[in-house]
């Protein structure tokens, strides 16, 4: 059901990231997502019954669920990946936010924007279009399912759907892009192309500061382990790299959990040498987000040097978070998780139970101390799929 490495390669040093990740960066995101319109901060919420039962201090999950209505938190790497790409054509000021982007628009002609997507990053970058009057194209691999598909052109995005699998539906989208004179916008380095997503990374980073940045609301202590899930990585190695700068004295155990098939990462890790390695598709897995093979350089240059442990998950270690936080202990909230954003909370449920004795707890020092801090990183964003799993208890290409 898992398997995990040690990272070889771990150094917890004073690695380039700090600038681009770091509390001024953070600060600065923070500030251009509260201008847009429908901002809110995202909960984090306490599953106080549920870290008593597994015998935890505290399991903490950043509800992404709710972000911008998109049900998803894939739209903080759209929203400022093309701020920051217009903000630089247009000639504006780094500390542009969104009412002078909005009032630049009305002037220009629009850009059209290009992506691969397995669902909420095609919304994301959708969205942020249309509401920054441009244009998205967005390319989706064979297999995507008619809702996914629906919620990216609800957003405002022209969609094709490939026959192909989701790393070579990048190459495609991004070629496409090069051909039409397009702006490519994937989270993803695509030859020597990398402001775009760097710039994505850094959108990231409100959803940390919402947590840890002070002076905020609500500020919550350092966590003692936090639980990221990779797809290309981008999400994890920002988030990280915040983590890693803002309690730089004493880091929480970092780990990164990945689909068994679509696991890059770990591969990378297991090799130990330092490269990055692709994992050949096409998966087999319900955890669409994650379902990459081919990593983003970037994120690895920060996961190599900051992650303590790789893991990689079978599905049902995802159907079991999604069930927990949809069916929680007495006294616990609901958390409405997809797929992707469950994986973290299934991964912690079942170490715990493997017992005091169990190998991963063991590596990762889990004990009644260990406060957990994870991600769900999306809601139901494929229904049909959340029933079938929640309630039927069953994966979609079961009978």
């Amino acid at each position: 059901m898992l398997d995990y490495v040690k990272n070889p390669l771990r150094s917890h040093g004073a690695g380039a990231h700090r600038q681009a990740f770091g509390l001024d960066a953070a600060r600065a995101v923070l500030a251009f997502h509260q201008s847009w319109p429908g901002y809110a901060a995202t909960p984090a919420v306490s599953l106080s019954a549920l870290s008593a039962h597994l015998g935890l201090g505290a399991v903490t999950v950043k509800d992404e669920s709710g972000r911008f209505g998109l049900h998803a938190f894939k739209s903080l790497g759209g929203t400022y990946g093309l701020g920051r790409h217009l903000t630089r054509a247009w000639g504006l000021p780094d500390s542009a936010a969104y009412p002078a982007l909005r009032d630049r628009a009305a002037l220009e002609p629009p850009v059209t924007f290009v992506t691969a997507t397995d669902g909420n990053h095609g919304v994301g970058i959708s969205w942020a279009a249309r509401t920054l009057g441009q244009r998205a194209r967005v390319f989706m691999p064979a297999g995507s399912t008619p809702a996914r598909v629906r919620a990216v052109e609800a957003a405002g995005g022209t969609v094709t759907v490939t026959d192909l699998p989701y790393d070579e539906t990048v190459v495609l989208a991004a070629e496409s892009a090069v051909r039409a004179g397009h702006v490519l916008a994937q989270d993803t380095v695509w030859g020597d192309r990398r402001e775009m997503p760097l710039a994505i990374m850094q959108g990231y980073l409100t959803l940390a500061a919402e947590m840890f940045v002070e002076g905020r609301e609500v500020s919550l202590p350092r966590p003692s382990h936090v639980i990221l899930q990779a797809g290309v990585g981008s999400f994890a190695a920002a988030i990280m790299a915040f983590l890693a700068e803002r309690f730089r004295a004493d880091p929480p155990v970092f780990v990164v959990v990945e689909p068994t098939e679509a696991a890059c990462f770990y591969a990378s890790a297991r090799r130990g040498d330092g490269r990055l390695v692709s994992t050949p598709g096409p998966f087999a897995t319900v955890m669409a987000g994650l379902s990459c093979g081919v990593g983003n350089p970037l994120a690895w240059d920060i996961l190599k040097e900051l992650t303590d442990v790789f893991v990689r998950v079978d599905d049902p270690v995802s159907a079991r978070g999604m069930r927990i936080l949809g069916h929680p202990l007495a006294g616990d909230p609901r958390v409405v998780a997809g797929e992707s954003g469950a994986v973290g909370l299934g991964l912690v449920s079942v170490v715990m139970e493997e017992g005091p004795d169990g190998n991963l707890r063991a590596a990762l020092g889990l004990d009644a101390a260990s406060r957990i801090l994870v991600v769900n990183t999306e809601g139901a964003t494929d229904p049909l799929r959340y029933r079938q799993i929640v309630w039927d208890g069953r994966f979609p290409w079961e009978p």
